[in-house]
């Protein structure tokens, strides 16, 4: 929490009315406590107030885990600010746990200081004992000494909100998420307007329902502005982001918008092959809102099935998409090396997770690079793009289809976790500035003699994309290699030796058209910092900070990541050191030193959440001696 020096808005009630610059938030409870729901609500509202909005949602793996056990928490955190941020935070300054097992699972993340909201009547002996305490912490008064701590009645005070509507204890409790919600809007000078009218239209078939969570928000509002326990509530005054109209977005959410939005400007359909896996559901839930921008989704039986569905569509001539997880993108590997043998194009979009095996499902991390360079049988390589946020997915998922449509290949488009269920406000782009996807179907003959020719390869080296049913362009497809040229069946050493170099070359040859990377800092100096995927806020934040207290530090952060941009060797040459930040055991370093024989030295986290700043600022500073 930042203080800032502009003017607080007068307090209504007397009570003291501090200006902040930024906040950090975390509600945290048990997976059916309604955390996810009413950490989005606090979002919508900052956002549309104008801060600056990160978010950092974290869900537990289990799908129901028993209530009140530490492994079924459930946590939604966000960071709203008057200026612009990169990251949801790393220590928290208002926490607030709805049982005992929340608190014991987040209260290192609160700093000292710090504001504690707990749910009193919770912290009884059964929750207690489900939480693995001994004795009620609330007790300890050495632990408590460090924070601001408010034990509430959320349960009662709510129960009493919510009276004469007919409701059992078990659906008056489930509202109250939304007393706490109305308690923190009150403490940071939050418009309830937004989520009164989230309510009305969530709930509009149920009118005690609606009335329910009305009262209780408004239970929690009234109860901050008028329990003597706080004495000050906080205002964080809007940010000045670029002129524009604004939207809160996900990784997910814009990914399948960056898919409709291409499929309507083209004229071409996207169709979306799909089997749930967490953490990229939502992106075959979201596209099947968009039947009408020329979408279409097909939810297959398994992985498998999706992916060779993935790469009949492609054959078809649409746009053909498909997306998993790491444990879905092994199954996949043998159709994706399929597609790569016909050589047509198709996104594979990754949204890694915690491996390996089923792993850490609602955990984010880093750790599919190599498997997405090497993950397939013979030589087999792909392009890779990664997005660095939520706001990103939109337009490098459409570049991902440039690639795939201009060079003829399967493209794979990495997301991850942090990414994808993440949210910040994205500045929704003019229709006239959006790119256009130019897609060529051949449509007749291309051989001198009057027959098709369907590897013979343009200048960069693609081959062209017939539709199947063009009258003369009848040809051979299928994962046996080919003949350079005619696509006929051609076992022969030297064949498969020229075959092998060209689909590899054609790959290779991206890197002349896709942007030069560029650098944030001095052009040389002592470090580089490299990032990739969703470490680019807290990256590119701590290095700013390591700048601004005089240190000779650079980063860039890579979007391409096969090929490299083709001027990346000679940044790596312009700094003594180079470090490179990752969520897993060192993959992009290990491929940065195999490419460019530089001595690059990583600083890797595998826990399942993401950087915080402050260790990262740590980091670069020693690494920078």
């Amino acid at each position: 929490m930042s203080t800032a020096t502009l003017e607080a808005p007068a307090s209504s009630n007397g009570k003291k009315l501090e200006n902040l610059e930024t906040v950090v938030i975390r509600f945290c409870g048990d997976s059916g406590d309604g955390m996810q729901s009413v950490g989005t609500q606090m979002t919508n509202a900052s956002a549309i107030f104008g801060n600056d909005v990160r978010t950092f949602p974290d869900f537990p793996a289990e799908i129901r885990a028993p209530a009140g056990s530490l492994f079924g928490v459930s946590g939604y955190q966000l960071c709203f600010s008057n200026h612009d941020i990169f990251t949801p935070g790393d220590a928290v300054d208002t926490l607030i746990a709805m049982n005992p097992a929340a608190l014991k699972t987040n209260i290192e993340d609160l700093k000292r200081g710090g504001t504690l909201i707990v749910n009193e009547e919770e912290f009884n002996k059964s929750g207690l004992q489900k939480a693995l305490y001994e004795a009620n912490p609330l007790d300890n008064e050495t632990l408590m000494a460090k924070f601001r701590v408010h034990k509430v009645p959320m349960t009662r005070l709510n129960r009493d909100a919510v009276e004469g509507l007919g409701l059992s204890l078990k659906g008056a409790d489930m509202c109250r998420n939304f007393f706490a919600l109305g308690l923190v809007y009150w403490l940071y000078d939050r418009d309830p307007k937004p989520t009164e009218e989230f309510i009305k239209s969530k709930f509009a078939k149920k009118a005690d329902v609606v009335e329910a969570n009305l009262r209780a928000l408004r239970a929690g509002m009234n109860y901050g502005f008028s329990t003597e326990s706080f004495t000050v509530h906080y205002h964080v005054p809007p940010a000045r982001l670029s002129a524009g109209k604004y939207r809160k977005i996900t990784g997910n959410e814009a990914v399948a918008m960056g898919l409709a939005v291409m499929a309507k400007l083209s004229g071409k359909t996207v169709v979306f092959s799909g089997y749930p896996i967490t953490p990229a559901s939502d992106i075959l839930h979201d596209l099947s809102a968009f039947k009408h921008f020329g979408v279409k989704t097909f939810q297959a039986e398994d992985e498998i099935a999706a992916m060779a569905a993935c790469v009949g569509s492609a054959f078809a001539g649409e746009l053909a998409v498909t997306a998993s997880s790491g444990p879905g993108i092994c199954l996949k590997g043998e159709a994706m090396g399929l597609g790569m043998m016909t050589e047509l194009p198709m996104v594979i979009i990754d949204v890694q997770r915690g491996g390996p095996s089923t792993g850490l499902p609602t955990k984010t991390e880093q750790s599919d690079l190599l498997l997405a360079m090497y993950g397939r049988n013979g030589e087999s390589p792909l392009p890779i793009i990664a997005a660095s946020g939520p706001g990103d997915c939109f337009s490098m998922i459409q570049e991902a289809f440039r690639i795939a449509t201009e060079f003829m290949c399967p493209v794979i488009f990495l997301s991850d976790g942090y990414i994808a269920n993440g949210a910040e406000p994205w500045q929704i782009p003019k229709v006239e500035d959006l790119p256009r996807l130019k897609i060529e179907h051949i449509t007749a003959p291309n051989g001198e003699n009057g027959e098709y020719l369907p590897y013979k390869r343009n200048e960069k080296l693609a081959r062209p994309w017939a539709k199947p049913g063009t009258k003369g362009l009848e040809h051979r497809i299928g994962g046996l290699e080919k003949k350079d040229v005619t696509g006929n069946i051609d076992y022969s050493p030297k064949n498969h030796q020229h075959m092998t170099n060209t689909r590899a070359q054609k790959i290779a040859n991206i890197a002349n058209f896709i942007p030069e990377q560029t650098v944030d800092g001095p052009a040389s100096g002592k470090v580089l910092v490299i990032s990739w995927g969703g470490t680019f806020g807290a990256v590119r934040t701590a290095v700013q900070q390591s700048q601004a207290a005089g240190k000779s530090v650079a980063h860039t952060h890579l979007k391409y990541m096969n090929p490299l941009p083709r001027n990346l060797g000679t940044i790596l040459k312009s700094y003594e050191k180079v470090l490179v930040p990752e969520l897993n055991c060192g993959q992009l370093r290990l491929l940065l030193r195999n490419q460019y024989l530089v001595d690059a030295q990583g600083y890797n986290k595998i826990e399942g959440k993401p950087f915080l700043v402050n260790e990262l600022v740590n980091v670069i500073n020693e690494f920078h001696g």
